[in-house]
């Protein structure tokens, strides 16, 4: 079956020998099926990202020699896709404001001395989800800051079991659990990461979602927002991260591994493709 696959890097920096990877996966996988390879820019927060970043990523992979289907979505353009998904989680009652600032979360989980740990970290108290009704419309009605968290536990109970195919490692369980209530929106950013690619890969109706290693937990939080909104689920297939000589994952703060410095120290794109993992 032909596979839609994507890549979908932040405009937050210049690409490097791991977004090349990344790229040349997803775009190897759509065309060894006939299918066809989308880009999507995930600029969701504006205070990072920059026009300059987005115009250097498409350099640099049509660079490479990749091609992809048009238009590019871009997810700042898409805002009210994010908040309809949001509307409709609030309509289940799965979303509650949540007031506390960071100072005041790590200080509430210090003072909890055995707080349950997720893949990032220890996870929310849930603090604002017990906040008395009356307290919680009186913050809303004055204007306070504040997020939107998932009512995770509560999501959970009416989605039921919920599983995925991992192709590189078979069937997976669901455990949204293990992230704990997560943030779907600010005010300064109205909607997450979690959310926005959720909506997206339905909306672009990717078939199987290439990316790192290092996002397969996500997945147990995608796999819910999936099916409490009644999206289609795809495969996925997670694959392994790109090392620099001392053994750590490649970031953009490497220079060195950036395709441009590769590009400006004579490289050739097929040569690049060779460091990516990927020898014509």
């Amino acid at each position: 079956m032909p596979e839609v696959t994507r890549f979908a890097p932040s405009p937050t920096g210049y690409l490097h020998l791991g977004h090349a990877h990344a790229a040349l996966f997803a775009q190897r996988a759509a065309t060894a099926t006939g299918g066809c390879f989308l880009l999507r820019l995930e600029d969701i927060d504006p205070s990072r990202c920059e026009p300059a970043f987005a115009t250097a990523i498409a350099e640099d992979l049509a660079w490479l020699g990749l091609t992809w289907e048009q238009p590019v979505r871009r997810q700042s353009q898409h805002m009210a896709d994010y908040a309809a998904a949001l509307a409709r989680l609030r309509a289940m009652g799965l979303l509650y404001p949540c007031f506390c600032t960071r100072r005041e979360i790590r200080g509430e989980i210090a003072r909890s001395g055995q707080a349950p740990h997720g893949p990032d970290g220890p996870l929310y108290p849930g603090t604002c989800r017990r906040l008395d009704p009356a307290r919680r419309e009186a913050r809303l009605a004055a204007g306070d800051n504040h997020a939107l968290r998932l009512d995770v536990a509560a999501a959970a109970r009416l989605a039921g079991p919920l599983a995925w195919h991992e192709r590189a490692r078979g069937p997976q369980q669901a455990r949204p659990d293990l992230f704990g209530d997560v943030v779907l929106a600010r005010k300064e950013v109205a909607t997450s990461y979690h959310l926005a690619v959720t909506v997206d890969d339905a909306i672009q109706g990717i078939t199987l979602i290439t990316r790192g290693e290092d996002l397969f937990p996500a997945t147990h939080v995608h796999r819910l927002l999936q099916a409490l909104l009644d999206l289609p689920v795809p495969e996925w297939h997670h694959h392994g991260l790109l090392a620099d000589a001392a053994g750590q994952r490649l970031a953009k703060r490497s220079d060195a591994a950036a395709i441009r410095s590769c590009r400006a120290a004579g490289h050739t794109p097929a040569e690049v493709r060779a460091l990516a993992g990927f020898a014509d």
